[in-house]
């Protein structure tokens, strides 16, 4: 049994971040190469639907969690995004099951994440972790995570802009539909709502700039 697992949304300003978790056998493994699974920023938003559809029927098991802006902001006060996102994953490989997990690194250092997930699993699993830059790219069932990571977020993402009425865009800073719903809302109501990462510079800088102060001057609530 393998298992692949990767995130979305860990850049954006706006949103959660998803991670995703899926499943396999060896049968498994060659639906996905035969359905064509890929990393999930080379596909089109119809191509990742599409393709979500197809990984969610083939695989064993999946698993999607949501990490709210509010968690991801008190990670990043005590410098713990990555562990954060590790224990996450754990959770997801305990719940799969799986003998080897492959997972994209979100480390500069690939072996210090793998430890760093493998900390966090639950006596007696025995799951072997492999951490690697670009899994996404050289495992399918990695790639399969990725997509299932990238439609949930994207979903709730426009789930935000449906309740709101207002686009909000990507969510990602070098999006200028995301910049643009940032000043506005900052302007209007000198806060941010729940959605938006604090603590990320975009949001503070904005921020600054629309109080008329210094960035260092603006702290995140």
């Amino acid at each position: 049994m393998v298992a692949g697992l990767d995130e979305a949304g860990r850049g954006s300003v706006i949103g959660p971040m998803a991670v995703a978790g899926v499943l396999v056998d060896e049968g498994g493994l060659e639906a996905l190469v035969e359905m064509g699974v890929r990393d999930s920023k080379v596909l089109r938003p119809r191509e990742r639907e599409e393709l979500a559809e197809g990984i969610r029927c083939v695989v064993l098991a999946h698993r999607v969690i949501l990490i709210p802006p509010c968690e991801i902001d008190r990670a990043v006060s005590r410098g713990a995004l990555n562990k954060l996102e590790a224990r996450v994953m754990a959770d997801i490989i305990c719940e799969l099951g799986p003998d080897i997990a492959y997972v994209d690194a979100s480390d500069v250092v690939e072996g210090r994440f793998a430890r760093a997930v493998r900390s966090f699993l639950r006596p007696g699993v025995k799951t072997a972790v492999v951490a690697e830059h670009g899994a996404d790219a050289r495992y399918p069932v990695v790639a399969a995570a990725s997509i299932l990571a990238k439609v949930e977020r994207d979903r709730a993402v426009r789930a935000l802009e449906e309740d709101l009425g207002v686009e909000i865009g990507s969510g990602y800073p070098t999006d200028p539909r995301t910049l643009r719903f940032l000043r506005n809302w900052y302007a209007r109501h000198k806060r941010y709502p729940d959605f938006v990462r604090r603590s990320w510079r975009t949001a503070r800088e904005i921020a600054a700039e629309v109080l008329g102060t210094r960035l260092d001057d603006w702290l995140y609530e």
